[in-house]
């Protein structure tokens, strides 16, 4: 491509996380002691897209395609030509290789998520293709918005691509009565959907821990017939986190996640979807100062992302437990991190990783001056940092 950048826009379910890297094989990437670098915001993606590319080449992990998340790092100094990490990983090897030489191409998959390390890295790209015109970054989103990226990126080219989906139903179950506990309802729609497929495998997306903890003492309370709940979040130990990628022909499965499985994982037989509309959602509150971890309702995009995760393996369905007027009324996509997060941690993350002014810093979405100024001026009342 003649554009050092490209951004990949697809579908839930298009295969653009596994078949990207394989592609950028093809074309010669990743060769004479170079690598492929692939980030994912979540350990879990990063290690069972790992395997999955892996396998899929007939390779070894650890040898020819690895992985590196904190505190493990399974890559081949000399045989790894395809690496698999989270973004904080690729983030933190620019203290010690500023220009990323180890990598001829970086995939940056789930950019849509726009959390506070998708944009550190995009804006650090920014900065590095203009003094490395032998690296080639592609750009991948579920979403439809990529016109921002495109823009950002000099108006790098932009390509669609379509999923390979059975037909999903939706259906719209919004709570019987107010205040009804979110288990209940979960148990209802599980329910229902029995009647579709006794032994259909169901992902419930869930805000938290603690929710899937009382969708579960709910589930298996019920002891419904050849039936297992599997919970699903990310501080998981990764043992219990592999059994949600074993299917079984003689049980139904009903995995109880969290919005890790929203994007990137793919978790292999699901038919059915239940999404309770909901997520929690780290936001700053200018009046008090602090910043909250809060239960808010999803975009309209991440629902379309929690839809995406069935259908894969035949027809399914896909119970929203809220109304259509719900849906209609939500925003379109999910704002980013930078936006709604306290600009002082931002600040000090930033001088932490030798990122500069924030005010200077290439972000696809700048914060405001004021906002970067009081953030200043508070951590120098703090003491945490010292004026230059």
């Amino acid at each position: 491509m003649d554009h050092p950048v490209v951004i990949v826009c697809g579908d839930t379910g298009s295969g653009k996380t596994t078949q990207l890297p394989k592609i950028a094989l093809q074309a010669g990437r990743g060769m004479k002691g170079k690598r492929i670098g692939c980030t994912q915001p979540r350990r879990i993606a990063a290690t069972s897209v790992a395997k999955r590319v892996a396998d899929e080449l007939g390779v070894t992990l650890g040898a020819e395609v690895g992985y590196q998340i904190r505190f493990e790092d399974r890559t081949d100094r000399k045989k790894t030509s395809v690496k698999f990490m989270t973004d904080g990983v690729l983030l933190a090897e620019t203290r010690n290789d500023p220009m990323l030489r180890q990598y001829d191409c970086l995939i940056i998959d789930e950019a849509h998520e726009r959390s506070l390390n998708i944009d550190f890295i995009l804006g650090y790209l920014k900065r590095t293709l203009e003094k490395r015109g032998d690296l080639k970054v592609i750009i991948s989103s579920a979403t439809l918005d990529a016109g921002s990226f495109s823009e950002f990126f000099d108006d790098a080219p932009v390509i669609e691509v379509e999923g390979r989906m059975y037909p999903v139903t939706d259906e719209y179950q919004p709570p019987y009565r107010e205040r009804e506990p979110l288990s209940e309802q979960i148990a209802r729609a599980v329910e229902d959907l029995a009647e579709y497929d006794r032994l259909g495998d169901t992902l419930v997306f869930l805000p938290g821990e603690r929710e899937i903890r009382d969708a579960a003492d709910l589930l298996e309370g019920r002891k419904y017939r050849d039936t297992m709940v599997l919970p699903l979040f990310a501080r998981q130990a990764g043992k219990e986190q592999q059994a949600v990628f074993r299917p079984t022909k003689s049980q139904r499965r009903v995995i109880l996640a969290t919005n890790v499985a929203e994007t990137s994982l793919t978790i292999p037989g699901i038919r059915f979807v239940i999404d309770t509309g909901i997520a929690r959602v780290s936001r700053h509150d200018p009046g008090s100062g602090v910043q909250r971890l809060q239960i808010e309702p999803i975009s309209k995009a991440s629902a379309r992302q929690r839809r995406g995760r069935c259908g894969r393996v035949s027809e399914g369905v896909c119970v929203r437990l809220y109304s259509e007027v719900d849906f209609e009324d939500r925003s379109e996509f999910t704002d980013p991190e930078i936006l709604r997060s306290n600009l002082a941690g931002v600040v000090l993350q930033m001088e932490h990783l030798g990122l500069g002014d924030p005010l200077e810093f290439p972000f696809v979405d700048p914060p405001q001056p004021k906002r970067v100024s009081r953030a200043y001026r508070v951590l120098e009342e703090l003491g945490a940092l010292q004026k230059k």
